[in-house]
């Protein structure tokens, strides 16, 4: 594909992601998108003027989410009122959509500074609350299922057990608690500040709003394998998807900062990392869950690369079942057991955002890439209703 410019990645940020009814409960979406791009530009010293889009990802637009939320996170930020914005919706792959949008405007030359991001307040907007309905067109021909059924299928299409799902799942915490203690997550996180309800001491009741500075991921679990195997299936009896090896629900937001390489030399930005290509793929509705390797082969194909070239491989964790089924149609198993594929956690102890995973996992992609001094990197994560994203980066 011709290209006018490189799509630069200038940086890349998030929230501390929030337990669902945690820290960030009490705040609502576009004034904590607000907080992480105002320190977004202010770390790169950039005027927010110049960003002429804000590319928001978000699944559930209603409520406090509606109203197109991306004009709205610039207009709550306090930016000028020149700074455009809109929201996207697909579903879990939203955020990484709007990189690949932003990308695509710097590399065909139409934009030239983009913030691309999303956010999701599971806690405060619940997921499927803007449900609707669907075409006998489309159930006449699908058996149309919620996500977990699909788990559930993929767990049983390839011979998955309840054992494994819950060792990866005990696994991501592990990784993630590491990634954490190490700091390996600092230089991603932007503190945010809060105001928490705190009840009195004397016990009675009064709740006064106190400022918290919310700085470190909150849903992390201190947990055991023999804890995981207690738990209950949550979507159909005998089944082998809980909570445990699903992702948790919970808050958060994040956002990328992408430039052409003319602006990026004009403002004096210093870019952390490029994009070089994305992948989409589409796969029956039902099963829904697993196409993430038909999307970053073309991801891979767009960039010119194999599976040899990248170091680094982050694949949202949806479900257990889903990156097992990945690892085992890629071959990429023994690469997730030396520490190349989600070696800080992901969806199941992190939390997955809907909206802001793409933006996420971009931004400890990115991190990661730049601790390891490894060049390429993938992220990949799958789609509701039958789709799967993959966006290739190269740390500079």
């Amino acid at each position: 594909m011709a290209r006018e410019t490189d799509a630069l990645i200038v940086d890349a940020v998030r929230s501390p992601i929030g337990k669902k009814n945690g820290t960030l409960s009490h705040i609502r979406g576009d004034e904590l998108s607000a907080q992480i791009v105002n320190a977004l530009v202010a770390r790169n010293d950039v005027d927010p003027g110049q960003i002429e889009d804000l590319q928001w990802g978000c699944v559930t637009q209603v409520e406090e989410q509606a109203w197109n939320i991306g004009r709205n996170v610039a207009l709550t930020a306090g930016w000028p009122v020149s700074v455009c914005g809109t929201t996207v919706d697909r579903q879990c792959g939203s955020s990484m959509q709007t990189n690949f949008n932003a990308a695509a405007a710097v590399w065909s030359g139409q934009l030239d500074l983009v913030i691309s991001g999303g956010v999701e307040m599971m806690s405060r907007v619940p997921m499927g609350s803007n449900h609707g309905s669907m075409s006998d067109l489309v159930t006449d021909r699908f058996d149309i299922v919620m996500q977990g059924i699909s788990a559930e299928e993929i767990a049983k299409e390839w011979k998955l057990s309840r054992e494994e799902l819950d060792q990866y799942s005990y696994e991501s915490h592990a990784r993630a608690a590491r990634a954490r203690d190490e700091g390996r997550f600092d230089q991603e996180i932007i503190p945010v500040d809060v105001d928490v309800p705190v009840l009195a001491g004397d016990g009675g009741g009064t709740a006064t709003l106190t400022r918290t500075r919310f700085a470190v991921d909150e849903a992390i679990r201190e947990t055991t394998l023999e804890k995981m195997a207690q738990l209950q299936p949550a979507f159909i009896p005998d089944g082998l998807v809980t909570a445990g090896n699903s992702s948790q629900i919970v808050d958060g937001s994040a956002a990328v900062l992408i430039a052409s390489e003319q602006k990026a030399a004009e403002l004096g930005l210093q870019p952390r990392a490029r994009f070089l290509g994305f992948g989409l793929a589409g796969v029956d509705p039902h099963l829904m869950l697993h196409g993430n390797p038909e999307a970053c082969d073309r991801a891979l194909a767009k960039a010119g690369l194999k599976w040899d070239d990248i170091e680094v491989i982050e694949v949202n964790e949806a479900f257990a079942s889903v990156v097992l089924q990945f690892l085992a149609d890629t071959g990429l198993t023994e690469r997730y057991e030396a520490g190349d594929v989600n070696p800080n956690g992901g969806g199941i102890s992190l939390g997955h955002p809907l909206g802001a995973t793409g933006a996420r996992i971009t931004a400890t992609l990115v991190s990661e890439l730049q601790r390891r001094n490894a060049r390429y990197g993938i992220a990949a994560m799958c789609i509701g209703f039958g789709q799967a994203i993959a966006g290739v980066v190269e740390r500079l």
